[in-house]
């Protein structure tokens, strides 16, 4: 006999304009719904205006997982999120900066909704954050989808990896998977107000374990280091 254990949703009790801009938020049967239309659309743009071409979809492992990439278009998230398939797909959220995405109600909903993004503020970011993150990425079996650069880069150049990555998953067995995008920055640069058309590909990684790494300071910048050079060896060229 299958032992269910029922518990109540994370955002139980919140109000609908708090869940959305909540690091607990839960995604309902509505907003599941919204999300998978969503996708199906934005893997037709992505073919359509962009050619997408992915190599490397073996190395995704099963939930829960991390994938980071480089940083320099809004349309990293979405390439990243056009790719995941199945349970990897229905568990999956971006992280977003909320200065840029969660400043106003319709566009809260939209990242909620639509992205499935939780939002991260920049120069405010608490530990408690990053360890409600770690919780429900270990306990809720979710894939995070994250940019430990930050922000977009400005000239296509990869920045430094910032230590938030080490304290998501420093100590634990989740695999990170490194990724490397193409073209984005040529196809929707920080500077333009929309996307033009243009080729991305996206090469996908070996996952990377850090279960033996410390979680603390030293420990949380020793994953970084690592990440960002897995990244940046997928460069081409590299």
């Amino acid at each position: 006999m299958m032992d269910w254990q029922l518990k109540p949703a994370r955002d139980l009790g919140l109000s609908g304009r708090d869940r959305l801009r909540s690091l607990s938020r839960e995604p309902g049967l509505p907003a599941a719904a919204i999300a998978f239309l969503w996708r199906r659309l934005l893997r037709g743009y992505l073919a359509l205006f962009h050619g997408l071409r992915v190599s490397g979809v073996e190395h995704l492992p099963p939930p829960p997982f991390v994938l980071i990439a480089n940083h320099a278009s809004h349309l990293d998230a979405l390439t990243l999120s056009a790719v995941l398939r199945g349970a990897a797909a229905r568990r999956a959220f971006v992280l977003a900066a909320g200065d840029t995405f969660f400043t106003s109600l319709p566009m809260a909903a939209f990242a909620a909704h639509a992205i499935n993004a939780l939002p991260i503020w920049r120069r405010r970011t608490r530990s408690s954050d990053l360890t409600t993150l770690r919780m429900r990425l270990l306990e809720d079996r979710l894939v995070l989808v994250l940019f430990p650069e930050g922000t977009r880069s400005r000239d296509g150049a990869i920045a430094r990896f910032q230590p938030g990555i080490g304290a998501l998953i420093a100590g634990t067995a989740v695999p990170v998977v490194p990724c490397w995008i193409e073209g984005a920055f040529a196809a929707w640069p920080a500077q333009r107000r929309l996307p033009r058309p243009g080729p991305l590909s996206l090469r996908i990684g070996a996952p990377l374990r850090f279960e033996t790494a410390e979680n603390g300071r030293a420990g949380w910048e020793t994953v970084a280091t690592a990440c960002e050079a897995a990244v940046g060896d997928l460069a081409p060229g590299a």
